[in-house]
C-alpha cells in the first residue's frame, strides 16, 4: 500500500525546523494559536488541538523517542488532581505551556518543561448535574485560539479563559438548563468560531452543534440534528435540509416527546482545502427504533457523519452509518482525515470506526462510501452494501420478535477512545471492545422526563453473581488494540487486553504506538509489528489518549491517568476492581528520573448486615433497580467504582437509605435525588433487593448462600 503523504513531507523540513527553533518562545503572548498554526500542526513539535491538527490523526513526526531507545523512557514530572472520577482529556502543548482538563470540567495550565502549575480554573459545576451525565463527569480537553483557552462544562456552558492567567473572559450557556444536556467533548476552533456539541440522548434531548464567535461568545450558527417535534422552523442553519431530506424520514413516535436524540458529543475534524467540517452524530432517543419512530424511517441524522460549512453551518453532505438506529450505535467516534492510494488513485478520505463495528472509508469531498468492513467480530449485521451504503442486518437484529443478544452492545465495538493513524506504516490503530448485550423491547415504555428513556428492558441483562456465571460472561468480553490497514480493510496485527475498556492511542514517527490500559499499564508498542517495547505502572487505570511534544530539543510523552467512563461504570464486574483514586498527569522523557509516589491504599468498605432487614418487596426492588440504578451501580448492584451499594452503610436503616435516594442528601457529590422517578416505597423495595445481593456477595459463595435473583 502506498500512502500519499506529500503534505507531511513538504512540511517537515520547513515547519518542524521552524517550530523547534522557536520552541516555547511565546513572542506573541500565551496561546497565540491561529488557523495557519493548526493547519501545519501535523508536522510540528507542539500539540495544538485535540487530535493534534485539523485532520485529527494523532500522529506526531517526532522521533527522538523511538523503537530503539524507548526502554530508556522515564518519568520527567507529574501532577496530581483533586478529582477521582474518569480522566479522558488529551492535553495540549502550546508555546511551552501544557493545558488540560479533569473531571467536573476543571482546567489547568502547567509549565510543559517542569510541571509547575501556572493556573487552575474550577467552573463550580453543581454536583447534582452529574446525574445528567450518562457516562461519568468527564471532560476530554480544551481548545486554544489567539490567547484564549476554551472548555465545555458538564452543565452545558462554553467558557473562554485567558490563556496566560486562567481568568474567565466570557461564558455562554449553550443548552436549555431545564433539560438533561451535558458537555464532555473538547471544543474545536475553526476560522474564528468555537464549535461545540452536547450529550444527553439517553435521557431525552434534541441534539445540535453550535458555533460561537471566539472573541465574544456570540452564537454564530446552530445546526439541529433531528427535526423540530412541533414541525416549526428553528431559524437555524439546519432548516433547509431538515425540510428537504430529514423530516420525511421520521414517523410519529416517542421522539416527539424526547426530542429524538442525535447529540454531537465528540468527533469534529476539518479540511481547510475543502473548507468542510465533519461532525459525528449520536444515537436516538429512545434507542429502540420501534418506540422512537414506530419502527419506520431512517431517522436522519442519527448515527451519521455530517459535512458542513464552518462559517455558516450550511449542509454539504451526510453519510448515515446505521439507518433507523436501534442499538445505541453512535457515529460520534473519532473521525480522521487522510490521503490514501485507493485503486491506484490518490483519494482525500475520511475514516471512522464507529460503535457499530464497521470501518468506513469515505470520500470527504462528496460523501461517497469507498469501503466498509467490520474491524472486529459483530453479530447484528453481515456486511455493508457498497451501492446503497446500508448495513446488511441479521435476522431479528432489531429485537422486535423477542430478545436479541447482539455484539457489540451499547458500549460499542469502539467507543470515544481516540484511534491514531500513522502515515509511515499506513495503519490505523483502534482500541476495540467486544461487549455483548441482550436487547429487549420495553413494551411498557413511557417517556419519563429526566430519566433514561431508551425503550429497552434492562431486566434482560441482570446477571447472577455466582463465580461460574461471571466467568462465562467474562469469556465473551474482549478488548484489543487493532492495527488496521484502511486500504486493504484488514487487521495487520492486534494485541489482546485482559479488559475490554482500553485507552486512546498515539502514533509517532519513532515507530511507536502508545496506549494505556484499564489495569494501569502505560505501554509502547512497535508500530509495524505490535511487539511490546516498554511499559510503566501508573498505579491507576488509564482510558485517555496520550500526546507528545518537544521543547529545548527534548521529546516528552504525556498521558492523563484515572479510571472511569461508561465502561468502568456500566460493567464493573468485568473491569479491574480498584477504588477511585485521584487523577494524575504523567509526563515522560528519555532518562527521566522523577518518581510519583504510590497511591494510598484504600480499604474496601464492609458492612455487618446481621440485624438488618427490610419490609420492602424484593421482586419489585429487583425490577426497579435494573431499570433505574444499574447503569451507574452495575448489574446486581455489583458496582465497585461508583459506590458499591452492597457495602454501603446507607443500607443499615430505611431512614439513611431514603435520605440519599429520595431526599438527595448526597446530591452535592453527584448522587441526585430520585424523587422524580421513585416513591419512598420504591426506594425501600430497592433497599430490600440490595440487601439480598449483599448477603450473597460473601467471598466464599460455594455454599449457595446467595439469595437468588427473583424472576422478572
Amino acid at each position: 500500500m502506498r500512502i500519499i503523504t506529500f503534505a507531511v513531507a513538504m512540511a517537515l523540513a520547513a515547519t518542524l525546523g521552524a517550530c523547534q527553533k522557536g520552541e516555547g518562545s511565546n513572542a506573541g503572548g500565551a496561546g497565540q494559536v491561529d488557523g495557519a498554526r493548526i493547519a501545519a500542526a501535523n508536522a510540528n513539535a507542539e500539540w495544538l488541538t485535540y487530535g493534534k491538527g485539523y485532520a485529527e490523526q494523532r500522529f506526531s513526526p517526532l522521533d527522538q523517542v523511538n523503537a530503539g531507545n524507548v526502554g530508556q523512557l522515564g518519568l520527567a514530572w507529574y501532577a496530581q488532581f483533586d478529582t477521582d472520577r474518569g480522566q479522558e482529556a488529551t492535553p495540549l502543548m502550546v508555546d511551552g505551556v501544557l493545558y488540560t482538563t479533569t473531571a467536573w470540567s476543571k482546567a489547568f495550565a502547567f509549565d510543559a518543561r517542569t510541571g509547575k502549575q501556572l493556573w487552575a480554573f474550577d467552573p463550580k459545576v453543581e454536583g447534582a448535574k452529574g446525574f445528567n451525565a450518562c457516562c461519568d463527569v468527564v471532560n476530554r480537553g480544551v481548545a486554544v485560539w489567539k490567547g484564549k483557552v476554551y472548555l465545555g462544562t458538564i452543565d452545558g456552558r462554553l467558557i473562554a479563559l485567558d490563556a496566560k492567567t486562567g481568568q474567565q473572559a466570557w461564558s455562554v450557556q449553550t443548552t436549555d438548563t431545564s433539560k438533561p444536556y451535558t458537555i464532555t467533548g473538547a471544543p474545536r476552533v475553526i476560522k474564528g468560531k468555537v464549535l461545540i456539541g452536547n450529550g444527553g440522548a439517553e435521557y431525552g434531548v434534541r441534539g445540535y452543534i453550535s458555533a460561537y464567535d471566539a472573541g465574544t461568545g456570540k452564537l454564530a450558527w446552530r445546526f439541529y440534528t433531528t427535526p423540530n417535534p412541533t414541525g416549526a422552523k428553528d431559524g437555524a442553519a439546519s432548516d433547509k435540509v431538515m425540510a428537504e431530506k430529514a423530516a420525511a424520514t421520521w414517523s410519529d413516535g416517542e421522539w416527539k416527546k424526547t426530542g429524538g436524540g442525535g447529540t454531537a458529543w465528540d468527533s469534529i475534524a476539518y479540511d481547510p482545502d475543502l473548507d468542510i467540517v465533519y461532525i459525528g452524530i449520536g444515537n436516538g432517543t429512545p434507542w429502540n427504533h420501534q418506540r422512537r419512530s414506530g419502527g419506520k424511517g431512517d431517522n436522519l441524522f442519527l448515527s451519521s457523519i455530517l459535512a458542513l460549512k464552518p462559517e455558516t453551518g450550511e449542509y454539504v453532505w451526510h453519510y448515515q452509518t446505521t439507518p433507523g438506529e436501534s442499538w445505541d450505535y453512535t457515529a460520534t467516534q473519532h473521525i480522521m482525515l487522510a490521503e490514501l492510494n485507493i485503486g491506484g488513485q490518490p483519494r482525500k478520505v475520511l475514516m471512522q470506526a464507529p460503535k457499530n463495528g464497521f470501518f468506513y472509508v469515505i470520500d470527504r469531498a462528496t460523501g461517497q462510501l469507498l469501503s466498509a468492513k467490520n474491524y472486529t467480530n459483530i453479530s447484528w449485521a453481515t456486511g455493508v452494501d457498497l451501492k446503497s451504503g446500508r448495513p446488511i442486518e441479521a435476522p431479528n437484529a432489531r429485537y422486535g420478535n423477542g430478545p436479541a443478544l447482539a455484539v457489540p452492545g451499547p458500549l460499542g465495538a469502539h467507543n470515544w477512545q481516540p484511534m491514531a493513524f500513522s502515515p509511515k506504516t499506513g495503519l490505523v490503530y483502534i482500541p476495540t471492545n467486544v461487549t455483548p448485550f441482550a436487547y429487549t423491547d420495553d413494551r411498557g415504555f413511557s417517556y419519563k422526563p429526566g430519566a433514561w428513556n431508551v425503550g429497552v428492558d434492562f431486566l434482560t441483562n441482570a446477571l447472577p453473581t455466582d463465580a461460574a456465571t461471571q466467568k462465562a460472561v467474562a469469556s465473551m468480553i474482549r478488548g484489543a488494540l487493532v492495527a488496521w490497514d484502511p486500504v486493504q480493510q484488514k487487521a495487520v496485527w492486534s494485541v489482546e487486553h485482559p479488559y475490554f475498556w482500553n485507552a486512546g492511542v498515539l502514533a509517532t514517527a519513532g515507530g511507536l504506538v502508545f496506549q494505556g490500559a484499564a489495569q494501569g499499564q502505560f505501554v509502547a508498542y512497535d508500530a509495524a509489528k505490535g511487539a511490546k517495547l516498554w511499559s510503566y505502572d501508573a498505579g491507576n487505570g488509564i482510558i485517555a489518549a496520550p500526546m507528545t511534544y518537544q521543547l529545548d530539543g527534548q521529546q516528552y510523552v504525556a498521558v492523563m491517568v484515572g479510571a472511569g467512563g461508561g465502561g468502568q461504570i456500566s460493567a464493573p464486574g468485568f473491569m479491574p476492581q480498584r477504588p477511585r483514586l485521584p487523577g494524575r498527569l504523567l509526563v515522560f522523557k528519555l532518562g527521566g528520573k522523577a518518581v510519583a509516589p504510590a497511591f494510598p491504599k484504600v480499604e474496601q468498605p464492609t458492612i455487618d448486615l446481621t440485624n438488618v432487614s427490610s419490609t420492602g418487596d424484593l421482586q419489585h426492588g429487583f425490577a426497579v433497580f435494573h431499570q433505574h440504578c444499574q447503569v451507574c451501580h452495575g448489574p446486581n448492584a455489583a458496582g465497585s467504582w461508583l459506590p458499591n451499594l452492597r457495602a454501603s452503610p446507607m443500607l443499615a436503616t430505611p431512614e439513611n437509605w431514603k435520605s440519599v435516594v429520595i431526599d438527595g442528601a448526597l446530591a452535592p457529590r453527584g448522587m441526585a435525588s430520585f424523587a422524580r422517578f421513585l416513591t419512598p416505597k420504591d426506594a425501600e423495595d430497592v433497599r430490600a433487593y440490595v440487601i439480598s445481593e449483599a448477603r450473597g456477595a460473601a467471598p466464599d459463595n460455594a455454599q449457595g448462600s446467595r439469595t437468588p435473583a427473583p424472576k422478572s
